[in-house]
């Protein structure tokens, strides 16, 4: 295979990789159940958490209203607090996606013609959670998914804690916790960050652009971490750990089992990854307001995607992100304004020895924006703008091959892209929503007409996207 067409696929795979680990909506009945309160409680609307769901969060998701059966020793030591209701949920989502001009179909490759547009999903998704109280101080949020994109079930974003809170001399409170587990920031309790950050919900039958930060998904469920975060008043925020990869589905040609990774896998990290976040929450009357720093630092082999062996040069990728987040939580009307920016620095010795980059170092900025606005948690709609600008690079954001079909290529070398997103919903009851969402594209992959080289413009990728989601 010819070093371009190598760097495509790579392209490619790494395309679909975002495109399954698009973000989800996930609110979790269990929790409900186990608190004897309404979602109301813990979401302005669904997954957007209120201040009292991000106090249940980092408490480790332990308050709870129900019958257990509990144990204790001779000396009074808790042995057992089992809840007699197994804390259980599903979620469902059935979609309708339609781009504005279809892609190519690349079955026939002497003559090729377009694929079908529209893509039902029936299901889209289908999880199953295990999402409360473990045991005393401890426990999870952890979820199977079933995607149309793989048709087969893996672990989606999960998340197990340990916390507990101590009284402070002043009359504060501090609460300490470690959370394990699989997505960078996918243990955090704003709606400002990439994993539980806007659009909620989104099609796996769309066009992803090229670029993408480290902490902004590509190594969402392929990695396990540890963080340690302490919670002062209910206010002041900070956490650091670190992430080593946890590949699924991966398989060792000599142990036959899931490892040691070998130069078979993509992506693998180097040692241990840090991981940090700060962040402070004000709050008065109905209003809360948020403002905080993150940031992942991973380095990498790039392995199979580059047809090398874990050794050697690596590519590292520095995130340093900000992020803000505003909500207003009334009787009739709900408000709220979140955002980050995410700066990433490229140091690329690997892909630059083997011609998969041209520059050794590129940089990568991501901004997002959104405002959401409901009546009475039951009709309401979200409008967000997107910005990726960064290092033009030939050989990390490749043209297409004379001859092939693009869509998935830059005929310029630059990652740049921007658009808008529009949502309108409507929640008959708290627990169902109707969605009806719209991408528009502006610039996609460098340019805004032509940016493939064969003829297709950023807005041929705009998308609607009709969804039906459910939660028992």
């Amino acid at each position: 295979m010819v070093e371009g067409s190598r760097n495509l696929l790579a392209v490619a795979t790494l395309a679909a990789a975002l495109l399954a680990a698009a973000p989800r909506a996930d609110a979790v009945p269990s929790f409900a159940r186990q608190t004897g309160m309404a979602c109301e409680a813990c979401h302005t609307v669904f997954p957007e958490l209120t201040h009292f769901g991000r106090v249940f969060k980092a408490n480790g998701y332990v308050l709870s209203n129900l019958k257990h059966v509990r144990d204790v020793s001779g000396k009074k030591e808790q042995l057992l607090d089992l809840a007699q209701m197994p804390p259980l949920s599903i979620m469902a989502m059935i979609s309708y996606a339609d781009m504005k001009h279809t892609v190519p179909d690349l079955a026939n490759a002497g003559a090729p013609g377009v694929a079908q547009n529209g893509t039902a999903g029936f299901p889209q998704q289908l999880s199953l959670f295990y999402a409360g109280e473990i045991a005393p101080h401890f426990g999870a949020q952890f979820q199977l998914t079933y995607s149309q994109a793989s048709g087969s079930f893996g672990i989606d974003n999960s998340d197990l804690r340990f916390a507990d809170m101590a009284l402070l001399p002043d009359n504060g409170t501090l609460t300490y916790g470690l959370s394990l587990n699989n997505n960078p920031t996918v243990q955090d309790l704003w709606n400002s960050t990439p994993a539980w950050g806007f659009p909620y919900a989104a099609s796996n039958a769309t066009v992803s652009p090229l670029a993408a930060a480290a902490i902004n998904g590509p190594f969402a469920q392929s990695v396990a971490g540890l963080t340690g975060y302490l919670f002062w008043n209910e206010s002041l925020y900070a956490e650091a750990g670190g992430y080593r990869s946890a590949k699924q589905g991966s398989t060792n040609q000599l142990t036959g089992g899931a490892g040691p990774l070998d130069g078979t896998s993509d992506n693998v990290l180097q040692g241990l990854a840090p991981y940090w976040r700060v962040g402070y929450e004000y709050n008065w009357d109905r209003h809360s307001l948020e403002v905080g720093l993150y940031g992942f630092d991973v380095k990498v082999f790039p392995g199979a995607a580059s047809g090398t062996p874990l050794k050697g040069p690596t590519n590292r990728f520095n995130d340093v992100a900000e992020d803000l987040q505003y909500e207003f939580v009334g009787d009739e009307h709900i408000f709220s304004v979140a955002g980050t920016r995410i700066h990433e620095s490229m140091t690329l010795d690997a892909s630059a020895a083997t011609g998969a980059s041209v520059n050794r170092s590129n940089t990568l900025t991501t901004n997002e924006l959104h405002a959401t606005y409901y009546y009475r948690r039951h009709i309401g709609g979200t409008v967000a703008y997107f910005s990726t600008t960064g290092s033009s690079d030939t050989g990390l954001y490749p043209a297409t091959p004379p001859g092939a079909a693009g869509v998935v290529t830059s005929a310029n070398g630059s990652p740049d892209t921007r658009g808008w997103i529009t949502e309108v919903n409507y929640l008959p009851w708290l627990n169902v929503k109707v969605s009806a969402q719209y991408t528009w594209y502006s610039k996609f992959n460098g340019g805004s007409s032509n940016y493939d080289g064969v003829g297709r413009n950023a807005s041929d990728n705009n998308t609607f996207f009709l969804l039906l989601w459910f939660a028992y």
